[in-house]
């Protein structure tokens, strides 16, 4: 069983913008939200390094920051917290795939969607692959 990444921080409520910033960096990681203030990720030593850093910050803005290494003992939904970090990846891959079929798409665009999505991509996702494969397919036929 993969270990889990857990973040449980407190930052002031003045300014918001603070709390806005923590926010919108979890949300960049795929973290998913279990608490108020408690937020996991599977721990990889990218999402150690990131998490430790984004602490960091909680503490530069006035906050607290407590990061911890967990394992999942029990759950009563055994697949909830793997799916919740699987289907918004898949999601965006299923979005990626759909713009590839248009008459027109932008390469560059697409690709860089898809390095995003891969970064969030924990469970290497076997739909990925396939994205993977059908970007480097388009970008063949466009150099020949």
């Amino acid at each position: 069983m993969k270990p889990w990444l857990l973040l449980v921080y407190r930052v002031p409520r003045e300014p918001t913008s603070s709390r806005v910033y923590v926010w919108r960096k979890l949300k960049q990681l795929g973290a998913v939200s279990i608490q108020d203030a408690v937020w996991v990720l599977p721990r990889t030593a990218r999402t150690q390094e990131l998490l430790q850093w984004l602490a960091a910050e909680i503490t530069e803005l006035k906050g607290e920051a407590l990061l911890w290494e967990a394992e999942q003992v029990y759950s009563t939904n055994e697949d909830g917290l793997h799916r919740q970090f699987i289907e918004p990846v898949e999601n965006e891959y299923q979005e990626i795939l759909k713009a590839l079929r248009r008459k027109k798409c932008d390469l560059a665009e697409l690709s860089k969607r898809y390095q995003q999505a891969l970064l969030r991509d924990y469970f290497q996702s076997e739909l990925g692959a396939t994205v993977r494969d059908q970007l480097l397919s388009h970008a063949r036929k466009g150099s020949s």
